[in-house]
């Protein structure tokens, strides 16, 4: 992963004096400092300067369009900044813009606060000053009230530069398609190059021919080096060893494959194998939990989320999966999702060390049984996430769920699985999920929120769906139906 920061860009004006400007900066120095020392941001802040006439914002905002290591703007008004000088500048803005209204004093100082500290502290004065221009220009921003040094902000500006590396990520996204999608189904289908205009996503499809050409040049020294990872990381429980070297070397071909052509997340599909002995289960999942994404059936869409979600999550690689929704458990007052696939579940979902086995895979072309990871998933709260192509839009629907260990044992699925509640509850989930147009393919996520989804989206400009504890099918049925009128007009 590349090093990401932050700029810091602080607005004033030269009517202070050049005592106040100096304090100003002192201040944010200060400031910056106190709050990567923190421990709570997960990227570098950088204080880029006080910024006092249109000829200083621009050429910020300029250098940060291009610096490659800048994952976005904060911008913060100590004095009154005059938001007519800003206009130039933010309308060249391509990074992320976080407003951070905030002031260096925590309270009024009774006794000490005169017309001179007046002209100082006034953030809040700048602050909306530089908020309307924000409105007035119709940009995607994040506006964060608070104290610069509570937890409660920096909580809430770490979680948004999660939200904002995930959009640098995606606008570098290489995905690669081990050919074509699984043959009539609609969700996995979309426009690509609606999705690279908006997104940043190159897709394009590698034959499977150079994939199998790729595996005939690995060599035996490779799988066995990539046998001792898997040992170390999982137990082994099949004595069919051949299989699991079969998972290596598709592995090993996959990666250098993607490495080489500098992509992150791949497909592939059942329906074509050409060459292949086995569909790639255990390979797809250990390249997974390394952090690339995958998407099974040629998804591309939810493969290249997949990626993006993992680089949001926890050290840039947090537990999110690809996931599908298989089957329901209806009984009364007992209700659960059963999430699984037929072979690729990342292992970072994993309650406890996952096991590989060799079983048979009764759909696809395989001449061969598949090894593959099988686990439970971890308890807690989660999400998932579904990027459909809409016509003419993209709509990212996010659904709180409240994962569980699963209430039996199913000894006989030799699949890795995560059984969920979904919110409000599971028919009403249904319901509002198949209503919002929600695919059958998704990302699971323990790490990344639905905050974090919300400013994903807004960055990125397409529409957002949230489906809570709150959410009821009539309210979202007329939430979608302004939603297209107002999408329509853009």
């Amino acid at each position: 992963m590349r090093k990401r920061e932050f700029w810091l860009l602080v607005g004033s004006q030269c009517l202070y004096g050049d005592d106040v400007l100096k304090t100003v900066s002192e201040r944010a120095e200060e400031m910056t400092e106190k709050m990567n020392g923190s421990g709570m941001l997960p990227y570098p802040m950088v204080y880029k300067g006080t910024a006092k006439s249109n000829e200083e914002i621009s050429r910020v905002v300029r250098e940060a369009n291009y610096d490659e290591h800048c994952a976005g703007v904060i911008t913060w008004c100590h004095t009154f900044s005059p938001s007519k000088m800003w206009i130039n500048g933010l309308a060249l803005l391509q990074k992320p813009y976080c407003h951070l209204a905030t002031q260096y004093n925590r309270e009024i100082p009774n006794e000490e606060i005169d017309m001179d500290f007046m002209n100082l502290n006034q953030a809040a004065h700048g602050d909306r000053e530089h908020g309307f221009i924000g409105a007035r220009l119709r940009l995607p921003r994040k506006v964060i009230a608070g104290y610069w040094s509570d937890v409660s902000v920096l909580d809430k500006l770490g979680s948004w530069m999660k939200a904002a590396v995930g959009v640098a990520v995606s606008r570098e996204l290489k995905v690669m398609r081990f050919g074509d999608n699984m043959r009539e189904v609609a969700v996995t289908e979309g426009d690509k190059v609606e999705a690279q205009i908006k997104l940043g996503w190159q897709v394009n499809t590698w034959a499977v021919g150079d994939l199998v050409k790729e595996m005939d040049a690995v060599t035996e020294d490779e799988i066995d080096a990539l046998m001792t990872e898997y040992t170390a990381e999982y137990d082994i429980a099949t004595e069919n060893v051949e299989a699991i070297r079969y998972q290596a070397r598709e592995e090993i071909a996959m990666k250098r494959m993607l490495d080489r052509e500098g992509c992150k997340a791949f497909t592939n599909t059942f329906q074509d194998l050409y060459g292949m002995e086995q569909l790639p289960g255990l390979a797809s999942q250990h390249l997974m939990s390394r952090g690339y994404g995958y998407g099974g059936e040629g998804d591309w869409k939810v493969a290249a989320m997949t990626a993006i979600m993992k680089a949001m999550g926890e050290n840039g690689n947090g537990a999110s999966a690809f996931m599908e929704d298989y089957t329901y458990h209806l009984e009364e007052g007992r209700m659960y999702s059963l999430g699984a696939h037929m072979l690729e579940v990342c292992p970072s979902l994993a309650r406890t060390r996952p096991r590989i086995e060799t079983h048979h895979l009764g759909i696809g072309m395989n001449e061969k049984d598949p090894a593959r990871l099988v686990f439970e998933g971890k308890e807690g709260a989660a999400i998932v996430v579904s990027l459909v192509d809409m016509g003419g839009r993209m709509r990212l629907i996010c659904q709180d769920i409240e994962c569980v260990k699963p209430i039996m044992e199913m000894p006989n699925l030799p699949v890795a699985r995560v059984m969920w509640k979904p919110a409000p509850n599971l028919l009403e989930g249904v319901e509002c999920w198949i209503t919002a147009g929600g695919a059958h393919h998704t990302v699971l996520s323990y790490d990344v929120t639905a905050e974090q989804m919300r400013d994903f989206a807004n960055m990125m400009e397409i529409e957002f769906v949230h489906i809570t504890k709150d959410t009821t099918k009539e309210v979202l049925e007329e939430k979608l139906l302004l939603a297209d009128l107002a999408w329509r007009l853009r």
